[in-house]
């Protein structure tokens, strides 16, 4: 069973179905709203543990009741939480989210999340030295993130950093990841450039192995050698809320095969992701995602 150890945030989502995007100042009437447990790095190890692996989440959640509705959550996933941090006087990390045709605008509270400290990394020593594969994102604190990608390599472990939300990033930090997995726009915040650069010729600037995702094409990824094309999987979408978390998490958990294969299996867990509503309401068990690449469960 493979390994996986999950740095990063840990949210309530506060969904909002709606016709359209509402503009500036606009109210409008919405057609259905849900409470659904997320967070980018939350939403990871759930993903991974369904797949198959054996998943440690390092994370912080409020003293408050979603703190406590978001604990029970992930434990029923099979999560360990020994590594959860509890913190007092703190409400735990919210997003607020609109879905309207199959995509999704979000706003994140942090809250406790930004409260997960380098020291609470440092305790998790023991499981990210047993751990096949690390993943981190970045709605945790950047000197968290920073610890997090220098213990693993500290540790001769992979770490893949999943940059988002995005923004710029040292490059020597990248230089300590297995791999980066931005999508074509945090790539270019992530680099400093502009948007309109053509994406390979940013993928060809970035210091590391790069996985870039593109939605419903597929990802794009180079390990060291020449550009190569993973072609998307169709499916029909209905929320695209935590694919790229999907996506991520089971790179991780297939990272121990070859590159190929990894990411051709993230595409389509990715792909599955979106054909149901919330961020774990689509993430696929590693029997669905066997049976939808026609391979025996």
């Amino acid at each position: 069973m493979t390994r996986v150890v999950v740095v990063g945030s840990i949210n309530m989502d506060l969904v909002t179905l709606a016709p359209r995007f509402a503009a500036p100042g606009e109210t409008l009437l919405g057609e259905r709203f849900v409470t659904l447990q997320g967070g980018k790095g939350a939403n990871q190890a759930v993903a991974a543990a369904r797949l198959g692996a054996e998943v440690a989440m390092v994370g912080a959640i409020g003293d408050d009741a979603f703190g406590a509705q978001l604990y029970e959550g992930l434990a029923r996933e099979g999560v360990a939480l020994d590594h959860l941090h509890r913190i007092d006087d703190c409400g735990s990390g919210t997003a607020s989210i609109t879905v309207a045709g199959g995509e999704n605008a979000i706003v994140i509270v942090p809250g406790a999340n930004a409260r997960l400290t380098p020291a609470h990394v440092e305790r998790a020593t023991d499981a990210i030295a047993r751990a096949d594969a690390v993943l981190v994102q970045l709605e945790s604190p950047l000197e968290t993130v920073e610890a997090t990608l220098r213990l693993g390599s500290k540790l001769g472990k992979p770490v893949i950093l999943n940059p988002a939300p995005a923004q710029p990033l040292p490059p020597e930090w990248l230089e300590l990841a297995r791999f980066v997995t931005p999508n074509e726009h945090e790539l270019a915040i992530l680099l400093g450039a502009d948007a309109s650069e053509d994406p390979r010729e940013l993928i060809r600037r970035i210091p590391c192995p790069i996985v870039m995702t593109r939605g419903a094409e597929g990802a794009w990824y180079r390990d060291g050698g020449e550009l190569v094309q993973q072609s998307g999987f169709k499916v029909d979408a209905v929320d695209s809320t935590g694919a790229g978390d999907t996506f991520n998490a089971a790179l991780a958990v297939f990272l121990n095969e070859d590159v190929a294969s990894a990411v051709r299996k993230a595409c389509a867990a990715g792909a599955l992701s979106v054909t149901r509503l919330g961020a774990r309401g689509g993430m696929p068990t590693r029997a669905e995602l066997d049976a939808f690449l026609g391979k025996p469960a």
